[in-house]
C-alpha cells in the first residue's frame, strides 16, 4: 500500500457493484490517485456545475479542469451518420482505474441534458467538427 493519500477520498463501492479498480489504483506506486479526490460530495458539486454551464466555452474549460484536476477526459462525439438530436452525440468520461461505474454513467447524463438545455453549445461543437459545413 503506498503512503497515505494527502485529501479526503471516495468512498470504496460496496463488493460486486462496481468495477473501477480503486484497490489495484491504491496498491499502484505509479497510480495516477487524482480521480479519487470525487467523492460523492464532489461528484453533486460536479454535477450541479455542469447543469449552471450556459456556453461552450463553459463546458470546454469544465473539460480542461476535470482533465487536470482529475485526470479523467470528458469526449463528446458527434455520430458520423449525423446529428438529429442530443442522443446522436456520444458522451462518455475516458476509461480509467479509480473511476466509479456510477460517475461514468452521471456525468455524461449531466452533460446530455446540458446540451438539451443548451442547443447553442451542440451548434458550436457540430460547427468544431466542421459538420454543418462552415469554417
Amino acid at each position: 500500500m503506498p503512503e497515505a493519500i494527502p485529501f479526503p477520498m471516495r468512498q470504496e463501492c460496496p463488493p460486486g457493484a462496481c468495477v473501477c479498480e480503486r484497490d489495484a489504483l491504491l496498491r499502484d506506486p505509479q497510480g495516477d490517485t487524482r480521480i479519487l479526490r470525487l467523492t460523492r460530495e464532489e461528484e453533486k458539486k460536479l454535477i450541479h456545475h455542469i447543469d449552471t454551464i450556459s456556453s461552450y466555452a463553459d463546458l470546454r474549460k469544465l473539460g480542461e479542469r476535470m482533465q487536470a484536476q482529475l485526470g479523467v477526459a470528458l469526449d463528446i462525439t458527434p455520430s458520423a451518420r449525423g446529428v438529429r438530436t442530443v442522443r446522436g452525440f456520444t458522451i462518455a468520461l475516458a476509461e480509467r482505474p479509480g473511476l466509479c461505474r456510477k460517475t461514468r454513467q452521471t456525468v455524461p447524463a449531466a452533460v446530455r441534458k446540458c446540451l438539451e438545455r443548451n442547443p447553442e453549445i451542440v451548434y458550436a461543437i457540430l460547427n468544431e467538427r466542421d459538420l454543418l459545413g462552415q469554417g
